[in-house]
């Protein structure tokens, strides 16, 4: 079974007057893309969490947010007032000697300047950590649980691709037949064209047509395209199915097809080879998104 690389996933826990939210984010990618975005007071535990994520979902953009709500009057900073006061004063002392006045407004601006809020939260206790990676293991197992189910509707439909795949390579066969018996009466016809009065030596030609239709046989290509699309499905089935392996099988498909294609000399049977060529690139495009 196939498992998509799009998933989200959310856990909420609590820690005495705290909420800690872990949120995750996957997309496709073709390696692993990983980005933690924690406060600073679990800035310490970021590698670990990078290996969680990593031990766990192996594969795509994977985005795990942090945040937390504090519930009590302790939000775990202090106004450095004294320097605020000089701030201010500095200011006004400034705007004094231009002339001008020091509004209100200037308040929230003296807020941003360096030193003037002080974090006083220590470091987190063990039994805060646990409760954090508890918040985030069940953030990753949602979010793996919504891969697993789109990766179930994604199977769905490369099936129903690699089916009409097959479907489109049987009808091949009736214009066979008819595709060599085709090929014999054009060259002979353009024999004549040549030369009306040309006399052709029917064993010579029978010889050089069955030479030629040899260029154009196709039998091995369809055994072997029928061979891949089988393989493609037990791998798809297969509990270690992996988008990179059943990328790389979908290319043998598309070079059968394409040869077929190049041998085919009918227009019939071009017209089923484009039809395969555009359920393959179906298949492709939901590949890309197969963890």
């Amino acid at each position: 079974m196939i498992v998509s690389m799009t998933g989200y996933g959310k856990s909420l826990c609590h820690y005495q007057d705290k909420t800690i939210k872990a949120e995750i984010r996957a997309l496709n990618s073709k390696n692993l893309d990983l980005s933690v975005k924690t406060p600073n007071l679990y800035r310490e535990f970021e590698n670990v969490l990078r290996n969680m994520l990593n031990t766990k979902m192996h594969r795509g953009k994977i985005e795990l947010v942090i945040t937390i709500e504090q519930q009590g009057t302790d939000t775990g900073c202090t106004l450095n007032k004294p320097l605020l006061i000089n701030y201010y004063n500095e200011l006004k002392d400034v705007a004094d000697k231009l002339g001008t006045e020091v509004s209100d407004d200037i308040l929230p601006a003296i807020l941003r300047l360096p030193d003037i809020l002080k974090t006083t939260n220590q470091e987190p206790e063990s039994q805060e950590w646990l409760t954090l990676e508890s918040c985030v293991n069940e953030a990753i197992d949602q979010a793996n649980n919504y891969r697993r189910s789109e990766g179930e509707h994604l199977q769905d439909d490369i099936v129903k691709r690699e089916s009409n795949i097959k479907t489109l390579l049987d009808k091949i066969k009736p214009f066979e037949k008819d595709r060599i018996q085709n090929v014999k009466e054009r060259i002979y016809r353009s024999l004549k064209e040549i030369n009306e009065n040309v006399k052709i030596d029917e064993n010579r030609f029978e010889q050089e047509i069955i030479f030629y239709l040899e260029k154009l046989d196709i039998t091995e290509e369809k055994v072997r395209l029928k061979k891949h699309l089988d393989y493609f499905l037990e791998t798809l089935e297969s509990e270690k199915a992996g988008g990179k392996k059943l990328g790389f099988i979908a290319q043998e498909i598309g070079r059968e097809i394409n040869t077929i294609g190049s041998k085919a000399n009918d227009a019939e049977i071009q017209k089923l080879v484009v039809q395969m060529k555009d359920e393959l690139e179906k298949i492709k495009e939901q590949l890309m998104n197969v963890l």
